[in-house]
């Protein structure tokens, strides 16, 4: 499953590489101008690769990371 960001801003991960989520798990969040926005897990898997670095700016729909089934 590919997550991406919500909007435009700054991503900030609360999971690593290898992390095994369930649904609904925070994954990272995106905040602008004093709006912050969770990223969900949409489903249970282990978290691949992270696109971005840490507290890195994203575009809206820009891949955020991997999470396989």
């Amino acid at each position: 499953m590919d997550i991406c960001a919500p909007f435009a801003g700054i991503v900030r991960y609360h999971v690593a590489t290898g992390d095994t989520v369930a649904t609904g798990d925070a994954l990272a969040t995106v905040e602008a101008v004093k709006l912050e926005a969770p990223v969900l897990a949409p489903g249970p898997g282990t978290v691949g690769s992270l696109a971005r670095g840490d507290y890195s700016d994203v575009v809206g729909g820009e891949l955020l990371m991997e999470v396989s089934e």
